[in-house]
């Protein structure tokens, strides 16, 4: 885009100051080489997250640029969105897309591959835009110096051109390993049938294109041997040799370790402890707090594997005991309110140990976090369907609504409380095991583990 001043420039932005404006810096421009303003702006996508926009002009030669830049970490996981695309207003979706977004239409076998564009907000039809101007530029001269190669751009823009005009639907698959990707939901707070979202682990190669490198790749032997005296003078969880610590010695036991607070980065320590869920499994539950800003974690995992089959709970809300229901919900597992037609992924809530109303509170104090951007967003038809949804999702939580809570979990480690211990069968519970896809299978990473016959693989 333009390279900045050799002066360094620290910028202290956070989304959720009303006075933060537009930040201006003096940089380079990369066309003249004289210095021209880049202006920087760190703003809120709904449903999304926190992103900064920069757009630079040079006023000796006009030369302008815009970028647009993730605010937040590197995500954790890739992503990949399907959108179908069948109407005008699927035209019209806000999309943002990061330098690592690819871009692909199956139904021309056209793809845009990742690092060849920089990121940008956009919409849909703006991308066929963008390559339809790309593909235009010189073909005067190339009808002249290649007039079948120029046909087949004609052809092939022509083509473009009918997607715009909706003359049939098509497929727009947006993958982004860096997980910054999005497209907008135009049917938030409730799931879109028009777009499914899938979240990926990336390989070892994806995290290098990342900058994202392991220790072991990054650093030498003495400076490994260094890092390894330090995690013990911190007193750092040691490993327990097999059959020396029974795991079930470790029930009621409060281990800690040594950790880094996720938000501010300061040492701090993650308190551990196994305990088995009665009728279920063991679970271990970690929860940290920093001294330092105040932030408090918590997690809950599995004690064991991946089970052999999926689970799908449904559970009718219908009185306060209900409420008071137990329920594990594991970092993989989709939560859905049938009746309000709300979904959210595994990643919204993470892993946790609670009660319905406990994780339905939770739900709507993240709604209710998104809901507050739209205070400036022009959108009203959209700002007036999340304030009704969240009026309907609180006479949920006051008891005067009945509702059903689904729980859907590939790998079968969540649990809800059954009310009946006589060997009754609950009526406002069921739960449903079933074979995984191979879809989920690949999501979860299983369709390449294998667990018989690795060693000969290793000898070859």
């Amino acid at each position: 885009m333009a390279t900045q001043s050799a002066e360094p420039i620290y910028l202290n932005l956070n989304a959720d100051d009303p006075d933060l404006g537009t930040t201006e810096i003096e940089s380079i421009c990369m066309n003249c080489y004289k210095t021209g303003i880049t202006r920087l702006l760190l703003t809120k996508i709904p449903f999304y997250k926190e992103v900064v926009i920069m757009s630079f002009t040079c006023d000796d030669c006009g030369y302008q640029n815009n970028e647009i830049q993730s605010g937040a970490e590197i995500k954790e996981k890739g992503i990949k969105i399907k959108l179908t695309v069948n109407e005008e207003k699927d035209l019209n979706r806000r999309v943002c897309k990061s330098d690592y977004s690819s871009i692909r239409i199956d139904e021309l076998d056209f793809e845009i591959p990742a690092k060849s564009q920089k990121g940008e907000i956009t919409t849909v039809e703006g991308i066929i835009d963008r390559v339809i101007n790309g593909l235009s530029q010189d073909q005067d001269r190339r009808k002249t110096e290649h007039p079948e190669a120029a046909e087949q751009i004609s052809a092939f823009i022509a083509k473009l051109e009918e997607l715009k005009e909706l003359k049939k639907s098509f497929t727009l698959i947006l993958d982004d390993i860096s997980g910054d990707a999005y497209i907008e939901n135009l049917c938030a707070p409730h799931a879109d049938p028009k777009m499914h979202v899938t979240n990926y682990s990336r390989n070892k190669d994806q995290n290098h294109l990342l900058g994202i490198f392991d220790r072991d790749e990054i650093e030498d032997e003495k400076e490994d041997k260094e890092v390894q005296e330090q995690n013990e003078n911190n007193e750092k969880l040691k490993p327990i040799p097999e059959g020396a610590w029974p795991l079930e010695e470790l029930h009621g036991e409060v281990l800690q370790f040594q950790t880094n607070c996720p938000e501010c980065k300061a040492d701090c320590e993650t308190n551990m402890k196994m305990t088995k869920i009665p009728h279920f499994k063991e679970v271990v539950i970690m929860a940290t707090v920093c001294d330092r800003c105040g932030l408090k974690t918590n997690e809950v995992k599995s004690g064991g594997g991946i089970e052999e089959k999926g689970v799908k709970i449904e559970v009718k809300v219908t009185s306060r005991e209900d409420f008071s229901r137990d329920v594990l919900k594991s970092e993989h597992c989709h939560l859905a309110i049938r009746e309000l037609e709300v979904e959210v992924g595994p990643s919204a809530l993470g892993g946790r140990f609670t009660t319905i109303e406990g994780i339905l509170t939770a739900m709507k104090e993240q709604l209710s976090e998104n809901s507050a951007i739209f205070r400036d967003s022009a959108d009203k038809d959209s700002e007036e369907r999340m304030e009704k949804f969240l009026e309907e999702f609180q006479r949920v939580l006051n008891g005067h609504r009945e509702v059903t809570v689904v729980l859907d979990d590939p790998t079968g480690n969540s649990y809800v409380q059954a009310l009946t211990d006589d060997g009754k069968p609950d009526t406002n519970l069921k739960i449903i095991h079933y074979h995984r896809s191979f879809e989920q299978n690949e999501e979860l990473g299983l369709n390449d583990m294998k667990v018989e016959g690795y060693e000969d693989i290793e000898n070859n």
